[in-house]
């Protein structure tokens, strides 16, 4: 069998992976892996920092996730970020819930999560300005939806980028990417406004 082209896309890693190709799979952990740590990186709980890890977590649901891949039915190249996206924040609810019922002895003393805890997101708008910023993102288009959690969450390459919004070219997907962006920026600017009226 010849090696796949590094051009692959994950759509059609994901595709071979549920037909049982190993390597398929492995290459779809190789780049999801990193992805979805970076996202989940201090959304942990504080609750449960304690007792996990955000690699932990992370790992744990992208092996569910891939053990059910049989049953997963892939439309577009965006389904399965969206679907591990969503798996690994209905995880990181949950674990909240615990550890909102069963605090731990040392969470009391815990103050907000060391800079190296906190993902690039939460350092730059703040763990409250997450909630903002999640509600934000949903009152947008889906496509400027997908070019913010794929280039600001994911950090996927704009060449990677292109591809999965069918851009013509690099210089149109970062264009994309900007007005995407502004775009959530109103909206949380509005929703902030809405908040706390003058």
């Amino acid at each position: 069998m010849s090696c796949p082209p590094e051009s692959e896309t994950s759509f059609q890693l994901l595709l071979r992976a549920r037909a049982g190709d190993r390597e398929a799979l492995e290459r779809l952990c190789a780049i999801y892996l990193p992805r979805l740590h970076r996202w989940a990186r201090g959304r942990l709980p504080s609750g449960a920092r304690g007792a996990l890890d955000t690699g932990d977590v992370v790992q744990e649901v992208l092996i569910k996730a891939l053990g059910r891949l049989s049953l997963f039915e892939p439309r577009a190249e965006w389904s399965f970020q969206k679907y591990l996206r969503n798996a690994l924040k209905h995880r990181l609810i949950d674990l909240a819930r615990h550890a909102r019922r069963h605090p731990a002895p040392d969470a009391l003393d815990s103050a907000s999560p060391d800079d190296d805890q906190r993902s690039p997101l939460e350092m730059l708008i703040g763990a409250e300005g997450i909630e903002r910023y999640e509600t934000a993102l949903l009152r947008l288009k889906v496509s400027d939806q997908r070019a913010i959690v794929a280039r600001c969450e994911w950090d996927m390459s704009y060449t990677e980028i292109t591809e999965l919004l069918g851009k013509p070219n690099v210089n149109a997907t970062r264009v994309a990417i900007h007005r995407a962006l502004v775009r959530l920026a109103q909206e949380m600017a509005d929703d902030r406004r809405s908040r706390h009226p003058r």
